[in-house]
């Protein structure tokens, strides 16, 4: 069968009903929103997971990124498979493996068995958030895709958010303990599978499957590098070093690899045709900055509350309700809206002022800003989130033909993972030194000043994250420095947010078709 004649095909295909589709919507939903939870999830319960472990640092930054990294690099893959063969059979796979790691992390002894399970969850995330996209835009035309799309960014946004609470709760449930913060992921995987078995029947195109297998070696290592050098600089070498020149001249090389394999391939992961076209390339951009903030709000913003402000694990997560609010009503909201008058791009303009808006209120914190005030930046967050997190990805579906719906929604869903996972590493690296500056400042500050500090550097600052254990005095000061040092990050996060704003008003909007197959007036002829 060739391109044309499954254009052809496709458009007279009887369309799914509104039950149809919300029958496979509420499987594809279950399993992303245990997906997502399984990131942040654990945010919270992390500091109590590695003392039970007996873990280092060093690890648990790893225990974090190890599932965002394995997320990134498998994100295009799944995209491509999607393309090549049974959506079905590839979202069971990728539920299967998600349950699997998820029984084996609650089950760890140590932490590099820990480390390992995140990232069979992380490579199963991946798979989920790539399929969840091609399915719907394999399923819906994209003038009725804006509410379901809109469902599903809500889903996803409060997944992320939430997960911290949730964490918490477990955590300060002494009959659950953290392991249930990994089990509690499983019978909803589970359910999801069951429902997506009965309800998901989707037309395979017969296609010879052309696996590029370089192409995955290379895009895994161009995303990783860097990843691993925002990990380890500023603690084990030099931001500016010889280590980290080799780090990014790797990337860079491995980047130009990529570029030159992608470009000759019969079967690109990431076809570049696509990625060159202007609404991908400037959606690309945008989603660098979404993830950074969507990934790195929950994870930082818990840490503020429980280091800054005293709050338990609990309190910390019912204290983002805003963000989890906001990123209901911009996705779902936005997504209805875009259904019923069929205009997207006024959508994504103001999401992306409401995302600059908050992190710029964000950014002015300290460990004394009232909670109505960063509750007002945590709310104008989570609405610029939800507006544009699943709306560039309709933008990109819009543009691509039904036969590379998988590969192009995975390239933006990678760009923005990357943008999460770089943008957590180096948000909080940040945040470290500033913390230990503002620490060894105020010590030098006190008596035997210049003694103390010494002895402080030398003794690490592992410790110090847990304040109610730390003498008074000290305690007090760790938590002004971090309150006063969150700002810092929330502003880098802004100037990112300045880029994501600038893409989508040059984002060009073209009307949403009503068919699921792009149709080529000159194939017809």
């Amino acid at each position: 069968m060739t391109v044309t004649e499954t254009r052809r095909q496709l458009p007279s295909a009887p369309e799914l009903t509104h039950r149809e589709i919300l029958e496979i919507l509420i499987g594809l939903l279950a399993a992303l929103f245990t997906a997502m939870l399984s990131s942040t999830i654990v945010s919270n319960a992390l500091p109590t997971i590695i003392a039970d472990l007996e873990g280092s640092q060093t690890q648990y930054t790893w225990v974090l990124t190890a599932s965002l990294l394995a997320t990134t690099v498998s994100t295009p893959i799944w995209g491509k498979l999607s393309d090549l063969m049974s959506k079905k059979l590839l979202v069971q796979l990728a539920i299967s493996i998600f349950v699997i790691g998820s029984a084996l992390a609650g089950l760890s002894h140590n932490v590099p068995f820990l480390i390992g399970a995140r990232v069979l969850q992380g490579l199963a995330m991946g798979g989920l958030m790539a399929l969840a996209q091609a399915i719907i835009g394999a399923a819906i035309p994209p003038r009725s895709r804006g509410r379901y799309s809109g469902y599903m960014g809500a889903v996803m946004a409060v997944a992320t958010v939430s997960g911290p609470l949730i964490g918490g709760v477990i955590v300060d449930t002494s009959w659950l303990g953290w392991r249930w913060c990994f089990y509690v992921c499983v019978p909803l995987a589970v359910v999801s599978l069951v429902i997506l078995q009965k309800y998901l029947h989707l037309p395979v195109l017969k296609r010879e499957v052309r696996i590029d297998y370089l192409g995955a070696v290379l895009i895994s290592i161009t995303a990783s590098l860097p990843l691993l050098w925002v990990t380890f600089a500023g603690s084990d070498f030099a931001w500016m070093s010889w280590q980290s020149a080799l780090f990014v001249g790797g990337t860079l090389l491995f980047g130009f690899l990529a570029v030159l394999v992608e470009n000759r391939v019969a079967e690109p992961l990431v076809p570049l045709k696509v990625v060159r076209e202007r609404t991908t390339a400037l959606a690309i951009v945008a989603s660098l900055a979404v993830g950074v903030a969507m990934f790195g709000s929950a994870l930082f913003l818990g840490q503020y509350f429980q280091i800054a402000r005293g709050y338990s694990p609990t309190e910390a997560g019912l204290l983002t309700i805003p963000m989890m609010l906001g990123s209901f009503v911009g996705s779902a909201g936005s997504g209805q809206l875009i259904t019923r008058y069929g205009k997207w791009k006024r959508y994504l303009v103001s999401g992306g002022v409401l995302l600059l808006g908050g992190l710029l209120v964000l950014g002015t914190i300290d460990h004394t800003s009232p909670y109505w005030f960063v509750g007002l930046g945590m709310l104008a967050l989570g609405l610029g989130t939800g507006m544009t997190m699943q709306n560039l990805v309709l933008a990109v579906q819009n543009t691509v033909d039904v036969t590379q719906i998988g590969a192009s929604s995975a390239t933006v869903a990678f760009f923005r993972s990357l943008g999460g996972a770089v943008g957590v590493s180096a948000l909080g690296a940040v945040l470290a030194a500033r913390v230990k500056d503002l620490i060894v400042a105020g010590v030098l500050a006190g008596p035997n000043g210049p003694e103390a500090a010494r002895k402080l550097q030398e003794g690490g600052g592992t410790s110090l994250l847990d304040v109610n254990h730390l003498p008074p005095q000290l305690a007090e000061l760790v938590r002004h420095a971090y309150g006063d040092a969150t700002g810092r990050i929330f502003l880098i996060a802004a100037a990112c947010a300045v880029v994501s704003l600038i893409a989508v008003v040059f984002i060009k909007e073209v009307p949403l078709r009503t068919t699921v197959a792009k149709v080529d007036v000159a194939d017809d002829l």
